[in-house]
């Protein structure tokens, strides 16, 4: 790792915001063995924060939730490091930033960094980046990371690789009121929260949850529904006990090094995806991926056999 690497991690570990705001744009644009040499002092030197996933509908009030939230955990003199993931940019790729704005309120505070990211084409609502955001973080000594999610829909529930509590969010009155948590997302939420709990519609929708999860199986942990109104804290005290008594069940019950280990596998086989692909588009594979392409529409060979020549291109050196 060149010095000036190791003295950016070095201040980032110590919790210097500028060092852990240029360490994530680093690994953010660039890969290779500097990247990889990051990650690793990062990596080792993690696992203390709480990762909490905030997902559901566009429109729930996620970002107001967070907000309030962020303020309720440093009352209880947390500190918190917040990923928001937005839209991607259609012109640059980047993030829009539309959460980071309606999170000023938090932008002087020591205790609390935000950085938003973009899903850059993530069809499952978090890209890569946000998980190296969080292990910088992580190692940063926050003891809270909060990643909140794109708006998504039934089958984008990547978050629950990255986190170890997930908070799924609906709101009432908005067509199906059970808009966000269907299928995939209903079976991923350690906490249901109902924001927006004002509204009229609130006591049906929070039926309708109950229904739900009363069809599904029997689990050791049965997810609590809140009800929140975030744009003026009510409810959120409660929300924060909620997600402190997961990560307490989680600990005793064994279940949190069962989902650190999924996480591990889905990085895992995430990073070598990427590897592989990285090897096929260097000149050493010569233009065995475009010969390869050119086979299979001209039904020479079918797809499957076709990447498995590819990866035998790859991991044996086989001239192309």
């Amino acid at each position: 790792m060149p010095r000036s690497d190791e003295e950016l991690v070095a201040r980032a570990v110590d919790g210097h915001v500028p060092s852990i705001a240029r360490l994530i744009t680093r690994l953010e644009n660039r890969g290779g063995p500097d990247g990889d040499a990051i990650l690793k002092r990062l990596h080792a030197g993690g696992g203390n924060a709480h990762v909490i996933g905030i997902t559901g509908a566009a429109g729930s009030g996620k970002s107001t939730l967070v907000t309030a939230l962020a303020r309720e955990l440093r009352a209880r003199e947390k500190t918190v490091g917040i990923i928001a993931v937005d839209p991607s940019s259609s012109v640059t790729g980047g993030s829009i930033l539309g959460d980071r704005i309606r999170m000023q309120e938090h932008a002087l505070d020591p205790g609390i960094y935000i950085r938003s990211l973009s899903t850059r084409g993530s069809l499952g609502g978090l890209s890569r980046a946000t998980v190296d955001a969080v292990t910088v973080l992580d190692a940063a000594g926050s003891d809270v990371v909060i990643v909140e999610t794109v708006g998504v829909g039934q089958d984008e529930v990547d978050v629950v690789q990255a986190a170890h509590t997930v908070a799924v969010v609906s709101v009432p009155g908005m067509g199906d009121d059970i808009q966000a948590i269907k299928a995939g997302l209903l079976e991923i939420a350690d906490l249901h929260v109902v924001n927006k709990a004002d509204r009229p519609e609130t006591d049906r929708t929070v039926s309708e949850l109950r229904n739900m999860l009363s069809l599904m199986p029997g689990a050791a942990w049965e997810p609590p529904i809140l009800e929140t109104i975030a744009r003026d804290g009510t409810g959120v005290a409660e929300l924060a006990d909620a997600l402190e008594d997961h990560r307490r069940w989680l600990s005793e019950s064994g279940e949190l090094a069962r989902r650190e280990r999924r996480g591990a596998a889905a990085r895992v086989a995430a990073v070598a995806q990427d590897l592989l692909l990285e090897e096929l588009e260097s000149p050493s594979t010569g233009d065995a991926f475009e010969r390869a392409v050119d086979d299979v529409v001209n039904r020479r060979i079918d797809p499957r056999t076709a990447g498995r020549n590819l990866i035998r291109v790859v991991a044996e050196g086989v001239p192309s």
